[in-house]
């Protein structure tokens, strides 16, 4: 590529508004679990760290949410202890309101009684209003629903409606409770997970499809001229990357070529490369080219880019209606490589390479005229093709490295499609892996 110039207060292990729930022992849940902690991490007496929810909770001491109305006068929840032998710490919360404050980051699973009404649900007949409240209270919470004992019908229904699985309020016991709450820990850390998945899938492909559609079509309907073009983005799992081009006919029977690289291969860049190409098109087929073209594009991209020192280099090719001459303007990039039958693959003239794109106000790009005669092929590329190394030292492939592959390449019979895939396969291969800039060649042909 181009080289460019106030944390929360601490919540009590056990917490209520006014009341705590009880212990078989006769004691508060608050005496079996005596230590306070921090929101979010907390430390147990070996100085193990546990992280918030949605982390591994494998040597994390469980903390339980009770939401039930009167917590004190039954004994709901029995002494727990997690899959470490570790006592499961409980809060209570009489109503929704005291649901609300207590439920930090540091919780990881909340008990339902599902007999409880939902704010402004009083008279409701949805049985699982409060259970919908609480879902959307705490979407990141695993919750048990708890209903009376035979009514299976309504515990399914709470299941369905969001809830990690459902208990008898008559058969509770420490045991029981334990592995479910467990249970219902890891199941939403799956579920959470699985989502997650499938949201990054359908990102990915959203991407990908506008992607795609940001990738040009050639507009050479009624040339005799042979187009072939190779991309490979240097970001991984993108289509795009900082490199663009283009190839138009307009009217009068010439055909438009341009490859151009905006330094650096972020998202950014890529967007950029985008604006350029379609601002290329869109003033070509104006009929504008040469110097104004660029210097109009040099507008572009001054007011499109994030910072001053974004830059963009440029190549440019008009090629006469009769296929014969073509015009060639170089703003800071590689020039094209002009390939003759009987003749050997050669660089077209550099010496009047303008600056890049973005480096000097009022800059000018001469336009070159270029004999082409009456069979070629010329390929337009960017430097991602021409700085890959050359096996594990820090040489560079380079112009002249490319050119004699691509000499013998063409000797070997190779054309078009064929060319292109070969030519990046193997600077690939020299490279020793994957190449980390982006590359963009395309290939005319015209063949009497």
């Amino acid at each position: 590529m181009p080289v460019p110039i106030p944390r929360q207060r601490a919540i009590p292990a056990v917490e209520s508004g006014q009341a705590q729930a009880a212990s078989p022992r006769g004691g508060s849940a608050e005496e079996s679990v005596k230590d306070a902690s921090p929101v979010g991490r907390t430390s147990d007496t070996a100085g193990n760290s546990t992280d918030k929810v949605g982390n591994n909770t494998a040597h994390t001491n469980l903390t339980l949410l009770l939401i039930e109305d009167d917590p004190a006068g039954s004994p709901i929840v029995p002494d727990m202890l997690d899959q470490a032998g570790k006592p499961i710490r409980v809060r209570t919360a009489r109503n929704l309101t005291e649901a609300g404050r207590l439920l930090t980051d540091d919780v990881h699973c909340i008990l339902l009684d599902l007999a409880l009404p939902a704010p402004g649900h009083a008279d409701s007949e949805d049985e699982l209003a409060v259970l919908r409240h609480v879902l959307e209270l705490a979407p990141r919470h695993a919750v048990l629903a708890l209903t009376a004992s035979g009514d299976a019908e309504r515990g399914a229904e709470a299941v369905r409606v969001g809830a990690q699985d459902y208990l008898f309020r008559d058969e509770l016991d420490g045991r029981l409770l334990s592995r479910a709450i467990r249970y219902a820990v890891e199941r939403k850390r799956s579920e959470s997970a699985e989502r997650r998945l499938a949201e990054g899938r359908l990102r990915a492909q959203e991407n990908r499809r506008l992607e795609r559609g940001l990738l040009p079509t050639p507009l050479l309907e009624g040339s005799p001229l042979r187009f072939a073009a190779r991309y490979r983005p240097g970001r991984s799992r993108a289509l795009l990357g900082g490199d663009f081009y283009d190839v138009v006919r307009t009217p009068d029977g010439t055909v438009h070529a341009m490859i151009g690289d905006v330094c650096g291969h972020g998202p950014d860049e890529a967007a950029l490369g985008v604006e350029l190409r379609i601002a290329w098109r869109a003033l070509t087929l104006a009929g504008l080219c040469g110097d104004q073209l660029l210097g109009t594009l040099q507008q572009v991209l001054e007011h499109e880019r994030a910072d001053d020192e974004i830059f963009a280099t440029l190549c440019t090719v008009d090629i006469a209606p009769d296929g014969r001459r073509a015009g060639l303007c170089l703003a800071g990039h590689p020039s094209p490589l002009l390939a003759r039958p009987g003749k050997p693959a050669r660089l077209l003239p550099y010496d009047n390479n303008g600056p890049a794109l973005g480096l000097l106000p009022g800059a000018r790009w001469p336009r070159m005229q270029v004999e082409l005669g009456a069979e070629w092929s010329l390929m337009l590329y960017t430097d991602g093709l021409i700085e890959g190394h050359i096996g594990r030292g820090r040489e560079r492939l380079g112009q002249d490295g490319m050119t004699e592959m691509v000499r013998r390449q063409i000797a070997e019979g190779l054309r078009g499609e064929q060319l292109l895939r070969a030519a990046v396969n193997e600077v690939r291969d020299l490279n020793g892996g994957e190449l980390t800039d982006d590359v963009a060649v395309l290939l005319l042909d015209r063949v009497p």
